[in-house]
């Protein structure tokens, strides 16, 4: 995970049973949940995450690249 003052990266291993709408679905719901608990100024907000969202697989790469990939977001 790598995270901006904008967006978020995750690498995420996956059961391909699982579609990346229902998995984007459990994380923003999961993830939202905590912060509206400790900082009850922000539970009135429709949402903490737009409904946008990019996936893509990883294929024959290794984690690896992946790993490097997601780190050097942080340098651009």
């Amino acid at each position: 995970m790598e995270t901006d003052k904008d967006h978020v990266h995750l690498f995420i291993n996956a059961s391909p049973f699982l579609s990346p709408s229902d998995i984007m679905a459990k994380v923003k719901g999961k993830t939202s949940k905590i912060p509206r608990e400790e900082f009850p100024d922000i539970k009135h907000l429709p949402s903490l995450w737009t409904r946008s969202y990019s996936v893509s697989t990883a294929g024959n790469v290794s984690s690896e690249t992946i790993k490097r990939y997601v780190e050097n977001q942080r340098k651009r």
